[in-house]
């Protein structure tokens, strides 16, 4: 299998044994504590689940500075984004201290960190950060908003990890670490595996995307693996997203060539950066290849359509990582071949030959209780997206 990113095996910071998890808890409770904002516990959940490995905790700012800059950390680890616990709250010392989960009712401990240094961020450092992680200032943009929001104390330092949030009570199923993802792969005995990233449902073109990688890499099967965090307004949420893929491969894929699983993150909209970022944790959770599509992490009109696979040539020096990247084109139904394509490859159509939805056209399809055509969407999962619209009231 695939070594993880930065290290032979996987380190991730969540505390296993039960016993010392108790006693962490415990001095918890006399520690000085901060609530977290959602993102720096996002990240908290990710770096006990395996999956920024072989990270160790929240960068300092120089690290995050150079991250953002370069793509490479002081140390001279390659790293897409900064991983950082910004907070508003002053007072915070060096030390140990426990971290609350702003998610959960009543703020309970999600980890505890040794904090190194508490540093304050110049707002120009912070808008440089935002520019080179988001490619714009744009406040309109989410993933800026959410950056430039978050504060100017950054701590720094090792944490260890006694809880992964709200992931595992909500998404049972669902939701599973970087090291639980290895596993499964090896049981399955799976020796090359894609992965997929979603925050959407997928439609038939989704579909034939996976199965078009599967079968031009030669991979044994193909993870999906959704974000379960938070989204921007508008976006559809995780538990109605997990039942239209599991309905998909229930119904459309041969058995033993999925499996269907998501993580605690909360999207940053970032398009080629995040897109990086998703590889990094893609190779961490033992697969070989990641497909990497139209806009992939964009939103809006803020990243050139391919953006995000130009960036794997442009700024991932070689050797970097091990993941390999598949190459997708916009998918869409071809009304000449009766089969889904990549459009790039189907040089003899027109746009008409296609047929192509947009997503405010499909939204107002399902509030009306219409269903998309089957060649665009499999017709169980409209239902399912259908009863969802028509319970917000169309």
């Amino acid at each position: 299998m695939i070594k993880p990113h930065g290290s032979d095996r996987l380190q991730p910071r969540y505390v296993e044994d039960a016993a010392r998890r108790s006693a962490l808890l415990s001095e918890a409770a006399k520690l000085p504590s901060l609530l977290l904002n959602s993102a720096a516990a996002a990240n908290a959940v990710m770096l006990g689940a395996g999956y920024f490995n072989p990270l160790q905790g929240y960068m300092n700012l120089a690290d995050s500075l150079k991250v953002a800059e370069s793509l490479v950390t002081t140390a001279g680890l390659f790293w897409p984004v900064p991983i950082v616990n910004l907070t508003k709250e002053a007072g915070i010392k060096p030390g140990r201290i426990a971290l609350r989960d702003p998610n959960v009712d009543g703020h309970p401990v999600l980890a505890i960190m040794d904090v190194q240094a508490v540093e304050t961020v110049s707002e120009e450092q912070l808008k440089f950060m935002a520019e080179k992680i988001f490619g714009n200032l744009d406040p309109k943009h989410p993933g800026v908003a959410t950056f430039l929001g978050l504060g100017n104390s950054l701590l720094s330092g090792a944490i260890e990890v006694l809880s992964y949030s709200y992931f595992q009570d909500e998404f049972p199923e669902t939701f599973r670490t970087a090291v639980q993802i290895r596993e499964e792969i090896a049981q399955r005995g799976w020796n090359k595996v894609v992965a997929f990233q979603t925050r959407n449902p997928m439609h038939r073109a989704h579909e034939e995307l996976c199965r078009m990688a599967k079968e031009r890499l030669g991979a044994d099967g193909i993870v999906i693996h959704m974000l379960l965090g938070k989204l921007k307004d508008g976006d559809i949420p995780a538990p109605v997203r997990d039942a239209c893929i599991r309905k998909m491969v229930e119904l459309y894929f041969e058995p033993n060539t999925v499996m269907i699983t998501g993580y605690g993150f909360d999207m940053l909209y970032a398009g080629p950066r995040e897109a990086v970022l998703h590889a990094v944790f893609r190779q961490n959770m033992g697969t070989d290849y990641l497909i990497v599509g139209r806009d992939h992490a964009g939103v809006g009109d803020y990243y050139g359509p391919f953006d995000a696979q130009t960036i794997f040539d442009t700024s991932v020096p070689a050797g970097s990582l091990q993941i390999e990247i598949f190459r997708a084109d916009n998918t869409a139904y071809s009304k000449k071949l009766g089969h889904v394509v990549m459009m790039r490859e189907a040089a003899d159509h027109v746009a008409e030959d296609f047929i192509q939805l947009s997503g405010t056209k499909v939204r107002q399809m399902l509030g009306q209780g219409i269903a998309p055509p089957p060649e665009f969407s499999r017709p169980e999962v409209a239902k399912v997206l259908m009863d969802y619209y028509q319970s917000l009231g169309g």
